[in-house]
């Protein structure tokens, strides 16, 4: 069997022998394209990455997205509209929603075919069909077992909220 037989195998070799000289073998791999492209797990194996698939601040309280072993988690979206509460419909919030909620999907490495389950909270309940009619949209391929539950009042003057968890795309 040939040492070299491809670049990987050959940057992975070469890795391993590079602490020997002093040489720090992370920035060859970045230098050559093997490092991961977003957050790289911590020792615990958790990526903790912001709404653009980022790395996240150690400052962020809350993070939007978390990865672990190939699985997402998306922190609570809601619509945060800033328009007169006469032009709210639930239809609009929850496209607002929806749209961030792919962002998230898409930037931690899944799709919306990936979203395993998802978490709907509705400040009234009799936006149910509203809500299940957009939602409904963004999963042509069949959704995810979900719950939807009605609350007393949301932050970011939002209808609806939700959070999910996803697997990552290929993983």
């Amino acid at each position: 069997m040939n040492f070299i037989s491809t670049r990987r195998a050959f940057a992975t070799r070469l890795a391993s022998v590079l602490p020997i000289f002093g040489i720090a073998s992370a920035a060859i791999l970045s230098k050559s394209g093997f490092a991961q492209t977003s957050a790289a797990p911590s020792a615990n194996g958790i990526r903790k990455l912001n709404d653009d698939g980022k790395p996240a601040s150690e400052k962020e309280v809350i993070t939007p997205i978390v990865e672990r072993d190939g699985v997402l988690y998306i922190s609570g979206i809601g619509a945060h509209d800033s328009r007169d509460s006469k032009e709210w419909t639930i239809e609009s919030h929850t496209t607002i929603v929806m749209d961030k909620i792919k962002k998230a999907v898409e930037a931690g490495g899944g799709s919306m075919d990936t979203v395993l389950q998802a978490n709907v909270y509705l400040v009234n309940i009799d936006h149910w069909d509203g809500m299940h009619k957009v939602f409904a949209t963004y999963f042509p391929h069949g959704g995810p077992a979900r719950t939807t539950v009605a609350v007393a009042a949301l932050p970011g003057n939002s209808l609806v909220e939700i959070n999910c968890i996803a697997a990552v795309a290929g993983k």
